[in-house]
């Protein structure tokens, strides 16, 4: 009878009382366990949206069956259904960008994340990177996509660099402005979020991908270019996303209703501030 009760704590996340010290090391506390399930979780929703996505993409250059219409809406598709599939467990964040701009203004869920240095921003990221290149490698499996005709990345980009990085910039705005406004604003309606964020995925595909592939996620773009070694204007999807998702963030919070003083509104500048001094030194 003490055993089923130790195993239902274990599954609910709360293990403070160990059944004995044969199992005191396998739950330390409910937040390590709650830790564990959202990696896993951003490690699922990222496979999987790396693995829709790039695979329609794939299957259209191979095939010729889905079209860039149909690309588009893979991509909306997929992210709205990881987004209520695991955004109660997670916050479905499967972006390093949207990982990052979270923690700057104190939105990582359960706002634990207190910077960008706390070190569950790094397991994020590293396992959002992780499950890229693993879906990545998946679809090198399932199809023969060794002619650079059939690649499913968004490097090299279409337009110039410059333009490219302008593009991801503004399209990665567009979606944490999005996110910001329906997910972290208990004002909006929050059942909405996941059709509203996959429409504006679908909205920035349409737009962006005949000339960037529409990434705002650096994560996307990193695992083809390591699977499928195509390393040139990376840095355009990893440094594009990161300041249109930062600038969209910061855009919305600006706006965002609050009755807090001036001071307390102002206080993420600050650590900005205080972070840029630091390096300085």
């Amino acid at each position: 009878m003490s055993s089923s009760r130790s195993l239902s704590k274990i599954e609910e996340g709360s293990c403070s009382e160990a059944p004995s010290n044969r199992n005191s090391g396998l739950c330390s506390s409910s937040e390590v366990v709650q830790l564990i399930q959202k990696i896993i979780a951003e490690a699922i929703g990222t496979y999987f949206v790396v693995f829709a996505g790039c695979g329609s993409v794939v299957v259209n250059k191979i095939y010729g069956s889905v079209t860039f219409p149909g690309i588009c809406v893979v991509w909306g598709l997929i992210v709205m259904v990881m987004i209520y599939s695991l955004g109660h467990i997670s916050g479905a964040h499967f972006n390093p960008a949207v990982t990052i701009t979270f923690a700057i203004f104190r939105q990582f869920p359960p706002k634990q994340a207190a910077s960008p240095f706390h070190p569950n921003v790094p397991m994020y990221i590293t396992v959002q990177v992780l499950a890229s290149i693993l879906a990545s490698a998946t679809l090198c499996l399932l199809f023969d996509v060794t002619d650079q005709d059939f690649y499913f990345g968004t490097v090299p980009p279409a337009g110039y660099d410059i333009q490219s990085l302008v593009f991801e910039i503004i399209i990665s705005f567009l979606l944490m402005f999005v996110v910001s406004g329906v997910a972290t604003d208990n004002r909006a309606i929050g059942e909405l979020a996941g059709i509203a964020i996959g429409m504006t995925i679908l909205l920035n595909v349409f737009i962006a991908g005949p000339v960037t592939g529409a990434s705002m996620n650096p994560a996307r773009s990193i695992g083809p270019a390591v699977v499928m070694k195509v390393y040139k204007g990376l840095w355009i999807y990893i440094v594009g996303p990161i300041i249109g998702t930062i600038l969209g963030g910061g855009a919305y919070n600006l706006i965002r209703f609050t009755d807090k003083p001036l001071r307390e509104i102002t206080k993420t500048s600050s650590f900005l501030r205080s972070v840029s001094r630091s390096v300085a030194r």
